[in-house]
């Protein structure tokens, strides 16, 4: 069960405004957590330069008061340890930086993935895009516009995938204008939405995004992006109960992170909570190798081990695919489960 910080969050109805209360500074963050700043987190106070510090109100809540070891604040709270120049890991790991038009990657045959906005609403401190030229790749009509050109000049794309930032951040009618231009492309099939936002600001699933899912002559995927089982509350379930009614496909994505769900308990009950809100577990990323990240770093053999335990706890339904992404690979790579000989 979270545990809950009065943190006088705005009215769930209005997800703008959750938006817009967010926190910037990492010694609000711990004052508002009752957690006293020791050596550590004081060094890592300046890496907010580094990568902007953002945490919404909303999701803050959620977080354990005093304790700094709480795995939603593992996740945003700076650290100096992103300081660190880890070798093999860089800006651009997954080789994206160079798209077909600005803010469209057809990385893989059949499907292309159109950066719809920039910004998110929470910045997670591992994010693998922590460094990506956004500014060249703005989303605005003009540049969507080129994108569903493209689009439509390709017949081999019978999936488009929104992502970001965060592509939710997209007002409701500027995703329903995108929704019906591609809509008009006869050769795609499916609408695949990559978000953090619905498990960090719920309200975001508002009635007119879920009314425009609905009546989309698109089959509607969303992939959801969370971490861990204290992320879900109540709200969120009721959120994925209207996009389930709505006939939208219910996913999830994690990345393991180290002290956050790197262990075979903590991933059974996040696949436990993810199944019981109607989201089914997809993926478990091993973590992307961009530079600031590499204090969350798990290796391959922790992963698969891992893993091995998880397949003694829940049912094989409930098991997310232990994957990684290879910058100019055709696909996403699967990790065997075999551990290596030593």
């Amino acid at each position: 069960m979270a545990h809950i910080v009065t943190l006088n969050t705005p009215s769930r109805e209005d997800w703008l405004s959750q938006l817009a209360d967010v926190i910037t500074d990492p010694d609000e963050l711990l004052r508002l957590l009752k957690i006293d700043a020791d050596e550590n987190l004081l060094a890592g106070r300046d890496a907010k330069r580094l990568f902007p510090l953002r945490v919404p109100r909303a999701f803050a809540a959620r977080m354990k008061p005093g304790d700094p070891n709480d795995p939603l604040l593992k996740q945003v709270l700076t650290s100096q340890q992103e300081y660190v120049a880890a070798p093999g890991f860089s800006t651009d790991p997954l080789e994206e930086q160079h798209s077909v038009v600005p803010g469209l990657l057809h990385k893989y045959r059949n499907r292309a993935l159109l950066l719809v906005k920039g910004g998110c609403a929470v910045n997670c401190r591992y994010c693998f895009r922590r460094h990506f030229p956004y500014a060249d790749n703005q989303g605005n009509k003009r540049n969507w516009q080129v994108a569903l050109d493209y689009i439509a000049a390709h017949p081999e794309l019978d999936e488009i995938i929104f992502s970001g930032g965060d592509p939710l951040m997209a007002k409701d009618h500027e995703l329903a204008w995108l929704m019906d231009a591609l809509e008009a492309i006869p050769h795609l099939k499916r609408l695949r939405i990559h978000s953090r936002l619905p498990i960090v600001i719920p309200a975001r699933i508002t009635e007119a995004l879920t009314e425009r899912f609905a009546h989309s002559s698109l089959q509607i995927l969303l992939v959801n992006h969370i971490n861990h089982a204290q992320e879900i509350d109540e709200e969120f379930r009721q959120a994925m109960r209207k996009l389930k009614l709505a006939g939208v496909t219910l996913l999830n994505q994690s990345v393991l992170l180290r002290d956050v769900n790197d262990n075979a308990q903590t991933l059974a009950n996040l696949s436990n909570a993810l199944f019981d809100a109607g989201v089914m577990p997809y993926y478990l990323h091993v973590l992307d190798k961009v530079q600031g990240a590499a204090h969350y770093m798990v290796s391959d053999d922790e992963a698969r081990a891992i893993m091995r335990e998880l397949l003694t706890l829940i049912s094989g339904y409930m098991v997310p695919k232990l994957a990684r992404e290879i910058g100019g690979e055709p696909s996403k790579t699967p990790l065997d489960l075999q551990l290596r000989q030593q």
